[in-house]
């Protein structure tokens, strides 16, 4: 099959054609030519004025719920959300039942989705079932295919077992994932710790509990001279820390939500429980804070956090609802929108360039011989997110009818395309 993209601007700084805008021809999934105008015949063309190309974006922190929670999400349903957001590969945590925590689940997981048209690379399971007790088979599921390592939603709170996880990974170069979360400080919080969570009389999640847990695993870290990459960093004292650590040459990394740039604890006034998260959405400085930290470079790349949940879970008292939203298709829009000022250069280095090198997956780049591995968007067109184009299973999100700067036309991955409506 011959696929040809016409006039599209090249985001790639390890292209010889980063910022031309071109002709690509693609062949069988590889790209067989680059220029200024091809003629040549194909069997489908992709033009629209204004669009950008890029080295397939990754998203380093989603749940498709499956096994175990298909009433939420599935891997299909899930990687159509993917590709509707510009994803080509997405990293699934192991928070499902049961969870991905031996070789045997990381494998289901490669399997299930070999036809799919985004790559999906599961994250195995630090402990066993994900409860911080034991620890789970890490070396057999790295061999099995499993990227990095993680409790997913579920921190690891034991340091003693966070130091034996980290010494283990290290045998292979491997990161470990964390959501810097310290449960044993107000585990009933419902919100970020503020004068708002008191007007709304709803339990509050101090800054510190995130805090403490970033300053010991920087120290665990350390020690162990491992990798750990923080995701779902919301503080701005959090940013504080993890700046020092990589001034330092440690092996810290860390990822941000798009909705922790988007919104601050002044949305909940409403106790939309959409909004209802962990990390909590804080305060309009730690926005703003982590913003700058996007700019500067302290923050890698973007996770999605993308947790769907049908009606029931979220269509009751806030106490109840059950915590995330779904951010896959809207990541980039949001993103966009929130940040109006950062250029296309920036952008793809936190949605592809920098995931790929931290997480060791193969480099994605747009010359000759290539292999397709694609991001099509738009960075000026505007658009709205309706619910009746959502093609994630589950409609969780507080962006439905908001109106975005930034559209993704679509992906060419694994031979496919995948193109919105």
């Amino acid at each position: 099959m011959k696929l040809l993209i016409k006039q599209a601007k090249v985001i790639d700084t390890s292209s010889p054609f980063n910022g031309k805008t071109i002709d690509v021809l693609i062949e069988n999934g590889i790209v067989v030519q680059l220029s200024k105008k091809i003629n040549s015949k194909a069997d489908q063309v992709i033009s629209e004025k204004g669009i950008c190309i890029s080295p397939g974006w990754v998203d380093v922190f989603a749940n498709f719920c499956e096994p175990g929670f298909e009433q939420k999400e599935t891997i299909q349903t899930g990687a159509k959300a993917a590709a509707a957001g510009g994803f080509t590969d997405v990293f699934l945590i192991p928070n499902t039942k049961p969870s991905i925590d031996n070789k045997s689940q990381v494998e289901y997981l490669k399997h299930k989705s070999k036809k799919l048209p985004i790559t999906i690379h599961p994250i195995g399971a630090i402990t066993k079932n994900t409860d911080g007790k034991e620890l789970a088979e890490m070396y057999d599921m790295r061999a099995a295919g499993a990227v990095a390592f993680s409790d997913g939603t579920n921190s690891v709170q034991s340091a003693g077992l966070m130091v034996k996880a980290l010494q283990y990974a290290k045998a292979h170069d491997g990161v470990l994932i964390q959501i810097p979360d310290d449960k044993s400080i107000n585990p009933h919080g419902l919100m970020h710790e503020s004068v708002i969570s008191t007007q709304l009389g709803l339990p509050g999640k101090p800054s510190i509990s995130e805090e403490l847990m970033v300053a010991r695993d920087i120290k665990l870290s350390e020690y162990t001279d491992s990798r750990i990459h923080f995701t779902g960093i919301a503080s701005k004292e959090s940013i504080d820390r993890i700046k020092k650590a990589k001034k330092e040459n440690l092996k810290i990394s860390c990822s941000v939500t798009p909705y922790h740039l988007f919104y601050s604890d002044e949305n909940l006034k409403d106790y939309d429980s959409n909004f209802k998260v962990n990390p909590p959405i804080r305060s309009a400085s730690d926005r703003k804070a982590l913003q700058k930290a996007i700019m500067d470079g302290t923050i890698d790349c973007i996770a999605t956090h993308h947790h769907p949940h049908e009606k029931d879970s979220k269509v009751c008292e806030f106490e109840y609802a059950k915590f995330g939203m779904t951010g896959l298709e809207t990541a980039y829009g949001v993103l966009k929108t929130a940040m109006p000022n950062i250029s296309d250069e920036k952008l793809v280095e936190i949605f592809s360039t920098n995931s790929r090198k931290i997480f060791n997956l193969p480099a994605a780049s747009i010359k000759k011989d290539a292999a397709a591995c694609i991001t099509l968007f738009h960075p000026n067109k505007k658009w709205n997110y309706k619910i009746e184009t959502i093609q994630s299973k589950s409609q969780n999100s507080p962006f439905i009818e908001n109106q975005f700067t930034g559209k993704i036309i679509g992906i060419i991955n694994k031979q496919q395309v995948f193109l919105n409506k």
